[in-house]
């Protein structure tokens, strides 16, 4: 049977529902309902039930989703059966600050290398496992590891040629902090995170 390509919006919320079901199961609930995953996730019900069925038939009537085997077959469907390699390029205030945070191993992602300009000024945590390398050695550790996914955190100034080498060397899927938008080939995902325009955005709420 041919795999189901999953729509980009539903990709999102259910990691959005795999975050809520890692939460119960932290909290040692066993089952939850559609209401109470769909409200959790921001989501209506039709809208959760909708997007469960690109992962398979889940639920029973009156008890609701069994939370490890959603969450399980959530995983199966995203592909993240196993950490997912990724590299981080730029390691400044905000690319020190993404090296620190746990939640990327504990949601299937391992950062196993960091590249910046001036390696030599970046200091990791003395228990970091994170290999620290210079932008000249980007490209051939991306092209040898066969590196899919990237964060990047540089200059808007350098983010463009920064991309098209990672592109060049096979990245597919990159999270960017950069406060530029990035040209890239339709087969390549960009994801922005652009802290400025989201504080805009929630000012229009406080006014």
């Amino acid at each position: 049977m041919d795999k189901v390509e999953i729509p980009r919006k539903t990709v999102y919320r259910l990691s959005v529902y795999q975050r809520c079901l890692l939460v119960l199961a932290e909290n040692e609930v066993e089952t939850v309902s559609s209401d109470a995953l769909a409200k959790a996730a921001g989501v209506k019900s039709p809208q959760l039930r909708k997007d469960l069925g690109f992962v398979g038939q889940f639920g029973t009537r009156g008890l609701g989703y069994n939370v490890n085997v959603l969450s399980e077959a959530i995983t199966v469907a995203m592909g993240m059966t196993s950490l997912q390699p990724v590299i981080l390029v730029g390691v400044g205030n905000l690319g020190a600050a993404l090296l620190r945070y746990s939640g990327f191993h504990r949601e299937g992602f391992e950062i196993v290398a960091a590249f910046d300009l001036y390696p030599e000024n970046v200091r990791l945590k003395e228990d970091s496992k994170v290999v620290l390398m210079g932008m000249d050695e980007m490209r051939d550790f991306v092209r040898e590891k066969h590196v899919k996914m990237a964060i990047m955190a540089v200059p808007a100034s350098s983010a463009q040629s920064v991309t098209n080498d990672l592109v060049e060397e096979g990245v597919q899927a990159i999270l960017n902090f950069s406060p530029t938008v990035l040209q890239v080939p339709e087969k390549v995902v960009v994801n922005n995170v652009d802290l400025a325009l989201e504080l805009e955005s929630l000012s229009y709420f406080v006014r």
